[in-house]
C-alpha cells in the first residue's frame, strides 16, 4: 500500500501557524515580487480569487474582503517543510519527498499491522496538526497514482474528511468516476484536452483504456498512468533519478536597476546558486551561461549575454564568480534599466569522470569549497558567502508583505511572557 501525505494550500497554512490571530481569516500569498497570487487558503478561496492571477487586478477585491496579505517567506515555508516530512516518516517503512509539501509513503512491514486505513490516516493528520499546526490530507492506494487520486479526492471531492482509501474495486470506481482527466498524476490539462477528443473525460474513462494503445498515441508515461489506475505499481522510487544536465538561477528584480555594482553582485548570487547545486550533484561544468535584460516593455529593449568557457571542467564557486568579472563590462551597459539577470552551467559532467589537464593546473580548491558547503549546512544557507555578493542589496525581489521568520532568524523567534 501506498499513501500520499500533502499539505492543504501549504504556503497560505504555514503563514497561520506561528500567528493564531489570522487562523480564521481569508489568507493569500503572492509570488516573488509580490507579482501573482500563489496559495490561496480554504476560506480565501470561497471568494473566487484566481490563482496565479496578477496582484494588481485583485488587489480591490482583496481589499474589500479584508484578505490578509503576505509575500512568499520561503525561510519558514523550508524549515516548516522539514519538520512535517520527519514527522510523516515516522509513520511507514519507505518516505519519497515529492515536494515541498508533498510526501509518498510506502507501507511493506506495517501492512499486516495497520487495521483500519482510515483511522490511521487520521493519526497521521492529527500528530501532523499538532506538532506543526499544519492541516494535511492523506490518500492511501495499492499504487502511487491511486495514492494520488484518493489525496485528491481526500482534499477536494465531498464526502471525505481529510482521508481517502482506495482498498477494494467499488471504492476505485467511485473515486476515479469523480475525477477530471487533468486531476490524474501526470496527466495535466494541455494532454487532457486531447484525451476529451477521444471521448476519454474522466480518470475512470482513462483507466478502460489499453495500455499499449496509450503508448503508441502518446508516451510511455501514458501506459504507465494507465496501468497505474488498474493497481498494477510502475514506479519504483528505489530508481536513482537522474542528474540535471543543466542548471540556472535567474531572477527579475524588485526594481529596476542601472548601478553596475547592483547587476554584478545579483550575477555572484546566481553564481554561488548554481556551484552549490553542482556540489550537490557532485558535477561540473565546461561552460557558464551569463545574461542581464531590461524589461521587455521598454521603450528600449536590452538583452545582452555571454557563455564563457572554463580552461577546466569547475564546481569552484570563486572560480565561477571571477568569470562573471571577466566578462560583466561586456554585458553591462549604462543608462540601461535592468529586469532580469540569470547564471546557467551548461555541459555538466560528473566528477567521478573528470580529465585532468597536464599541462593546464586547475584552479579550483575543492578543501575550501567543502569547508564553505560544511559551514552552510551546519549553520544555515549564506552564513559564509564571498564578499562580492554583499556589496548591494538593490538587486533583492520585492516582498512588501513578508512576515517574520519565526524559526530561522534569531530577532524574528516568538517571544513568550508569563505573569
Amino acid at each position: 500500500m501506498y499513501a500520499l501525505v500533502d499539505a492543504v494550500s501549504f504556503y497560505a497554512s504555514a503563514e497561520k501557524v506561528f500567528d493564531p490571530a489570522i487562523r480564521s481569516k481569508p489568507v493569500v500569498v503572492l509570488t516573488n515580487n509580490d507579482g501573482c497570487v500563489c496559495a490561496i487558503c480554504p476560506i480565501a478561496r470561497r471568494l473566487n480569487i484566481p490563482k496565479f492571477g496578477p496582484y494588481f487586478k485583485v488587489k480591490h477585491l482583496l481589499e474589500q474582503n479584508n484578505v490578509v496579505i503576505r509575500s512568499s517567506n520561503y525561510e519558514l515555508y523550508a524549515d516548516l517543510s522539514d519538520k512535517m516530512m520527519n514527522i510523516i516518516a515516522r509513520f511507514c517503512d519507505t518516505q519519497h519527498i515529492y515536494s515541498i509539501d508533498e510526501s509518498f509513503l510506502h507501507f511493506n512491514g506495517y501492512t499486516s499491522l495497520i487495521k483500519d486505513w482510515h483511522e490511521y490516516g487520521h493519526t497521521i493528520r492529527r500528530t501532523v496538526w499538532r506538532e506543526t499546526k499544519l492541516p494535511v490530507g492523506v490518500g492511501f492506494g495499492p499504487t502511487p497514482t491511486l495514492a494520488k487520486a484518493a489525496n485528491h479526492a481526500a482534499k477536494k471531492l465531498s464526502g471525505f474528511n481529510g482521508v481517502a482509501v482506495i482498498n477494494s474495486e467499488q471504492t476505485r470506481q467511485a473515486i476515479l468516476q469523480r475525477m477530471s482527466c487533468e486531476d490524474v498524476w501526470g496527466i495535466g490539462r494541455r494532454l487532457a484536452k486531447k484525451l476529451k477528443i477521444m471521448n476519454i473525460h474522466t480518470a475512470w474513462d482513462l483507466a478502460q483504456q489499453n495500455p499499449r494503445a496509450m503508448r503508441r498515441a502518446f508516451s510511455v508515461v501514458v501506459e504507465r498512468t494507465v496501468s497505474e489506475l488498474n493497481g498494477i505499481t510502475c514506479l519504483n522510487w528505489d530508481d536513482v533519478r537522474q542528474d540535471k544536465r543543466e542548471i540556472y538561477s535567474t531572477r527579475s528584480f524588485g526594481e529596476r536597476i542601472c548601478e553596475p555594482t547592483a547587476l554584478k553582485t545579483a550575477l555572484i548570487n546566481h553564481v554561488t546558486t548554481v556551484a552549490n547545486k553542482l556540489r550537490a550533484q557532485r558535477s561540473l561544468t565546461h561552460q557558464l551561461y551569463i545574461f542581464a535584460a531590461s524589461g521587455a516593455h521598454e521603450n528600449k529593449y536590452y538583452k545582452k549575454s555571454f557563455v564563457y568557457k572554463f580552461p577546466s571542467p569547475t564546481n569552484d564557486t570563486c572560480v565561477m564568480a571571477n568569470a562573471v568579472s571577466e566578462v560583466f563590462n561586456k554585458i553591462y551597459q549604462p543608462d540601461i534599466r535592468f529586469y532580469k539577470c540569470g547564471v546557467g552551467a551548461v555541459e555538466l559532467i560528473s566528477e567521478q569522470f573528470q580529465q585532468n589537464d597536464l599541462f593546464n593546473k586547475s584552479p579550483d580548491n575543492p578543501k575550501l569549497m567543502q569547508c564553505l558547503d560544511t559551514i552552510n549546512n551546519r549553520y544555515g544557507k549564506g552564513m559564509l558567502s564571498l564578499a562580492s555578493s554583499k556589496l548591494n542589496d538593490r538587486w533583492h525581489m520585492n516582498r512588501d508583505f513578508l512576515s517574520p521568520q519565526y524559526t530561522t532568524r534569531w530577532r524574528d523567534i516568538p517571544k513568550i511572557y508569563c505573569e
